[in-house]
């Protein structure tokens, strides 16, 4: 057994090649085989980049509102209590909405040692999609 103790890990803010605006990384994980995640918090308006997971990804909202949206898809509205799981390969992105802040728990696996590939950012007139 490990335990990992609140705020043995310093906060990290998300690269700005990945994400757009303020976003804060805490409790970053590695289980012991290929599982990793962390806690991820998105100021109103900051999201990722496009990206895709070669063997998924899930996300557990915690709290505020927030948008996702997969490559030709929709943008849809999650709220806490939400799980949202993007198939292997799966383009999408997501964030926070435009008036509040949104944490999620991101979890994914490793193929040959690769978790995610960042694709281009989400534009303004993407992530203000029509469909909400």
């Amino acid at each position: 057994m490990n335990i990992t103790r609140s705020g043995d890990t310093p906060s990290a803010a998300g690269p700005t090649d990945y994400f757009t605006g303020h976003v804060r990384i805490d409790a970053p994980f590695k289980g012991s085989g290929a599982l990793s995640g962390a806690t991820v918090t998105f100021e109103p308006g900051a999201r990722t980049a496009w990206h895709t997971h070669p063997l998924g990804q899930t996300i557990i909202i915690t709290s505020g509102l927030g948008f996702v949206q997969r490559q030709g898809g929709p943008v849809a509205q999650v709220r806490p209590g939400d799980i949202v799981f993007f198939e292997p390969a799966e383009k999408h992105w997501h964030g926070a909405s435009n008036a509040c802040a949104m944490s999620h728990i991101a979890i994914a696996e490793a193929q040959d040692g690769k978790v995610v590939d960042w694709l281009e950012q989400v534009t303004d007139a993407e992530y203000a999609g029509e469909s909400r």
